[in-house]
């Protein structure tokens, strides 16, 4: 049954995480109640189909005033961001539309009552001085990336607006995220994405990573029960303000070739790193969650090769439908 109590806004929700996330709070709490925004109009039908649907630009703080004031959220979703690799291409603009994007909707938070927020950080908070295997909730923290360096500063800030002003501000370091349903949205991690589109098609794959470049990752279906875990679980539970370590499985691009060949045996590979390999090479190689499962029961639910099964087996009958 939805709970119409809840008015959810959801920014960036065309995006690769925010496509999939706003379904699933719609068949929570109702299309009506969850209003997906973005700069972009919406590409998938599903998304315009369950639920309204508002052009807004995160750097309009007026124009969000307007709209909250309309809906009177009692949630938001914050998931606007200019990502890693994109990022260092003008570093200038990443760091605006990260840093004013999250204080607008902080304050706007403030100003409108607005109950609880959600803003993700990621693992890109880390850096080459960081402990590379099972990284530790609190640990040092030197990013190399604007990206890094925005997300290291929004984590301070939602906890210094929680502890200065109560505002129930939750958050995720979310790791690499793999789904089938959108197109890769200019991360270091994105290969893992690219990676089985190539290997449906029938292509080989060139692969901007070194071989036996470890990173921790996540499937989309695990990020979103996380999502929804984190801000469904009681505010006592909460014992982190700034963002919880969170994993799900830790792989080289090697690796995820081995698991798309048990499925596609003449899938090719090859290595061409570029200047993403920096950047991978500064981030950790496996996380330690246990903050987050001690906290709220954080628990993954799919491995390297249950993930592969199910990316071939949905973006098969993806192109199916396409042709």
């Amino acid at each position: 049954m939805a709970n119409t109590q809840e008015t959810i806004l959801v920014i960036g929700a065309c995006g690769q995480l925010g496509s999939e996330l706003t379904l699933s709070l719609r068949a929570i709490y109702g299309g009506n109640q969850v209003v997906a925004a973005d700069i972009y109009e919406p590409r998938q039908a599903d998304l315009l189909n369950s639920g309204p649907f508002e052009k807004l630009d995160v750097l309009d703080p007026a124009g969000m005033a307007l709209m909250a004031t309309r809906y009177k959220f009692t949630q938001v979703y914050h998931l606007a961001a200019v990502l890693s690799a994109t990022g260092e291409k003008d570093p200038k603009f990443a760091w605006r539309l990260n840093m004013e994007g999250l204080f607008h909707v902080l304050d706007l938070a403030l100003a409108q009552g607005i109950q609880r927020v959600f803003w993700p950080s990621s693992i890109a908070v880390f850096g080459p001085d960081t402990p590379r295997q099972q990284t530790p909730q609190h640990t040092i923290m030197n990013p190399s990336t604007v990206y890094g360096i925005s997300k290291q500063a929004g984590e301070m800030w939602c906890a210094y607006y929680y502890k200065k002003y109560g505002l129930d501000i939750r958050s995720l370091r979310y790791p690499g995220l793999i789904g089938y349903k959108t197109l890769p949205g200019g991360g270091t991690t994105d290969y893992a994405v690219d990676i089985y589109r190539k290997a449906v098609a029938g292509q080989p794959f060139e692969c901007y990573l070194h071989q036996d470049t470890y990173l921790p990752m996540m499937y989309m279906p695990d990020a979103i029960k996380a999502t929804i875990d984190l801000m469904q679980a009681p505010a006592q539970s909460i014992s982190v303000r700034e963002s919880y370590n969170i994993s799900g499985m830790s792989f080289s691009p090697k690796e995820i070739a081995t698991s798309i060949q048990k499925f596609v045996p003449s899938f090719k590979i090859i290595y061409k790193p570029d200047s993403r390999q920096q950047i991978a090479d500064s981030w950790p190689q496996t996380i330690s969650d246990h903050v987050a499962r001690q906290d709220w029961g954080w628990q993954p639910t799919f491995n390297l090769d249950a993930m592969t099964a199910d990316m071939l087996e949905n973006l098969k009958a993806q192109l199916s439908f396409e042709a």
